[in-house]
């Protein structure tokens, strides 16, 4: 790996956020408090990290000459999603600092770059195969077993429908998807949880751990996640050496993610691995003595990064829009809520319209609570 150089920044120093997602409005209010000058590039004039900004900016990702203006504005940029490309990324490091670099965006945008890394590593994942037509997957289930996921190589660039197959009929639905481009076809992994952990990576290599969160998803979005997990020692080390060990062979420099699955034998199977902050991490602005925004801001303007301790049990739910309506009944009843609403306009199309923040004696408590209101899917 290329050895990163020290380059601090300070109040009054430029910051450039480029993206249109939930992740740069806290990214932008972090870095406004730390005195920085905030510069945000969006593709859509409604973006409300634009609300953020002291300098706007709005254009395609296509347009050079403006995203080369932007660039050479910012004496950093930092991307708040994994989604936008690796290539942009890389034509707009040719102009500023951007200390998460491209080399881990482009891998992970790849599931099977992605695969391929972890299996370097001896990392525990879900056993798959590469798709490019039906006679494919009717051959692959054969080793990979039902039920199994079908999903596009490439996860952006507008692509990213799923199939899920749990018997043989179900493979002729998968034509359409085919046509489209390659695949992989993947096993499920049966698990009693799934976990997140948030990490940061300074220039010279430090890591710093956020706890272990315990996450829920429901039709693949993240609908809750809870803080302490309630794990074993055991498991808990475990998922800090994998971490370690995958992190320590990354080119990056920020706030990083890595989600698993963990089953019934206590097995690890990573899952993913995003190369900026992670939804799920949110819980971090009630639960720590530091949110993941300030500390991805900390580690890219190269400040020192304190160790990070949990204070109280926390857990989030996602708010979407089929929802609004019976989150408003909550919303007079609950003094132990704390809402953040994004304010996207409906142009937009927000997937999500923000996320709620519930405090309890426990874990188990929080739990009980997000349950009883029947808003969310009881476990």
């Amino acid at each position: 790996m290329t050895k990163m150089e020290h380059n601090a920044l300070f109040p009054g120093n430029s910051i450039g956020i480029i993206g249109d997602g939930p992740n740069g409005i806290g990214i932008a209010q972090a870095a406004k408090k730390l005195g920085l000058k905030v510069i945000v590039y969006a593709t859509n004039e409604g973006s409300p990290t634009l609300n953020e900004a002291d300098v706007k900016m709005v254009g395609t990702y296509n347009d050079k000459t403006k995203l080369q203006d932007f660039a050479e504005r910012c004496d950093v940029v930092t991307y708040e999603s994994e989604n936008i490309s690796s290539d942009l990324i890389r034509y707009l490091s040719r102009f500023t600092n951007i200390p998460q670099g491209f080399d881990t965006l482009e891998i992970v945008q790849d599931r099977l770059l992605e695969r391929a890394m972890l299996e370097d590593l001896n990392v525990n994942i879900a056993p798959y195969a590469t798709i490019v037509s039906l006679d494919d997957i009717y051959q692959a289930v054969g080793s990979i077993g039902y039920p199994c996921v079908l999903k596009p190589i490439q996860k952006v660039f507008g692509n990213n429908k799923k199939q899920i197959i749990k018997k043989q009929t179900d493979i002729a639905k998968c034509a359409e998807f085919i046509d489209q481009g390659t695949y992989i076809l993947e096993s499920w992994i049966p698990h009693e949880k799934e976990l997140s952990v948030s990490i940061t990576r300074n220039v010279d290599g430090v890591v710093n751990f956020f706890p272990i969160v315990e996450t829920v998803y429901r039709d693949g979005k993240l609908e809750k996640s809870i803080v302490p997990a309630g794990l074993a020692k055991e498991v808990i080390d475990e998922v800090r050496s994998i971490v370690s060990n995958i992190v320590t062979n990354l080119s990056y420099v920020g706030l990083l993610e890595v989600s698993f699955y963990l089953n019934k034998s206590g097995s690890l199977y990573v899952k993913s691995v995003v190369p900026t902050i992670h939804q799920a991490g949110y819980v971090f602005e009630k639960a720590a003595n530091v949110s993941v925004f300030e500390q991805h801001i900390r580690t890219i303007i190269d400040m020192p990064v304190g160790r990070v301790k949990l204070l109280q049990p926390i857990g989030m739910v996602m708010i979407d829009e089929p929802r609004i309506e019976a989150v408003m009944t909550q919303w007079v009843l609950k003094d132990n809520w704390t809402y953040t609403f994004f304010r996207y306009p409906e142009s937009m199309n927000p997937k999500v319209e923000g996320y709620i923040l519930v405090q309890g004696d426990s874990a188990e408590a929080i739990k009980q609570q997000i349950a009883s209101t029947g808003i969310w899917d009881k476990e």
